[in-house]
């Protein structure tokens, strides 16, 4: 990769400013659908267990997991992990 030159630098800089603040915003979404989400799952757990239920359904929890590796490797399994427990709380 070629170095940047004195005049290509503002440019460049322009340029990542641009993208962290892309990711920023990401990150922001990020956060917002975390927190929708367990939200949601308390929900479902606390509905389960008013109609008699368990609150947790492993299968379902299985699935999660499944569908995180399949799609983003030993990564996905870890964010599942975290985003399971934050919808249920520790075990």
């Amino acid at each position: 990769m070629a170095a940047i030159t004195m005049e290509q630098q503002p440019a460049a800089d322009e340029h990542i400013a641009g993208l962290r603040n892309r990711i920023d915003e990401i990150d922001a979404a990020l956060v917002a659908l975390w927190k929708e989400r367990a939200a949601i799952s308390r929900e479902v757990g606390a509905t389960r267990v008013a109609a008699g239920g368990t609150r947790l359904v492993l299968s379902r929890e299985r699935e999660i997991l499944e569908r995180f590796s399949a799609e983003l490797g030993a990564d996905g399994t870890q964010l599942a992990l975290l985003i399971l427990r934050a919808g249920r709380g520790p075990l």
